[in-house]
């Protein structure tokens, strides 16, 4: 299931894919690994949105989601983030705050929530990896951006 939805707060982009989990690792990478793994996902997704090139953030999806969409797919959900020229990138600059703690869940999917302090805006973000191809593939993405409060 993919959507996109428009908030008069904000955008929230979700896509999902229900796969079967690929021998998944058992552990939550460690802090820094983890933060490079949520802004490394964001900004590629990010310069896709920018440049309405999607072909980079494809190849960083797990293989059942490359399947399922292609860059193309990808472009037409992701629209509205690119006709506003919606730019994350500030994020680089900033530390994650989960929402609760990353944790590997029963399935072996990596599940991370959280988001990025509310200036000039709040990123919100939930993330689900499965692990596969020597690191963990992007399996689903949910991307909230609204005006700080």
């Amino acid at each position: 299931m993919i959507s996109a939805i428009t908030r008069p707060v904000g955008l929230v982009v979700l896509l999902l894919l229900w796969a079967a989990p690929v021998a998944a690792q058992n552990k939550v990478p460690p802090a820094r690994p983890l933060e490079a793994l949520v802004k490394g996902s964001l900004m590629t997704l990010n310069d896709a949105n920018l440049t309405g090139d999607y072909r980079v953030f494809h190849a960083r999806l797990s293989e059942p989601f490359r399947k399922q969409y292609t860059p193309d797919r990808l472009k037409a959900t992701f629209k509205e983030f690119n006709e506003k020229n919606v730019d994350i990138d500030i994020v680089t600059a900033m530390t994650p705050t989960y929402d609760q703690p990353p944790y590997v869940d029963s399935e072996g999917k990596l599940v991370v929530r959280g988001f990025f302090p509310p200036e000039p805006s709040r990123v919100s973000f939930e993330m689900d990896f499965v692990s596969g191809e020597a690191e963990w593939k992007l399996i689903r993405i949910n991307v909230k951006v609204s005006p700080a409060h």
